[in-house]
């Protein structure tokens, strides 16, 4: 399933902070160390640099925020940043090209492009395709059109 991007929408800190949360936690943002709910915590500040809010569990007392668990962990990026990256790098933008576009180092972005392929591809099935009488290789990986 192809990834949307609603820029205009997207236009707010809050909506790309919206965004990443139901993007990066589908089922929900919850402690990374002992999976309590959101609810089950208290926001107790806002990091200056990313305006990202971090949050203290009330159940194991650690803290976590939208990026816990993720390549973004540990970075001090907007969730706009992030947003944008993450859009640079699915439609395969150059490491250079973002960096310029958001004001951070050509490595920083190489970076988080390795993690996330890398990512992707302890995703990717191991076990080879099934045989089929019908199927030709072309159409396996991609629609090739209506053969006549």
């Amino acid at each position: 399933m192809p990834i949307e991007f609603p820029l205009v929408e997207l236009m707010s800190s809050q909506s790309s902070y919206e965004w990443l949360v139901e993007y990066f936690h589908p089922e929900g943002l919850v402690c990374p160390h002992c999976g309590a709910v959101l609810e089950n915590a208290r926001q107790f500040r806002v990091t200056k640099s990313s305006q990202v809010p971090d949050y203290r569990c009330r159940n194991c007392e650690k803290t976590y925020n939208v990026y816990s668990g993720t390549v973004f962990e540990g970075r001090r990026l907007t969730a706009e940043q992030v947003v944008l990256l993450v859009r640079g790098v699915v439609k395969g933008a150059q490491a250079q090209i973002l960096a310029n576009e958001m004001g951070l180092c050509r490595q920083t972005v190489q970076v988080i492009r390795q993690q996330r392929q890398a990512n992707a591809q302890l995703m990717q099935p191991d076990n080879p395709l099934e045989a089929d009488e019908q199927t030709e290789t072309d159409e396996m990986y991609q629609n090739a059109g209506e053969k006549k």
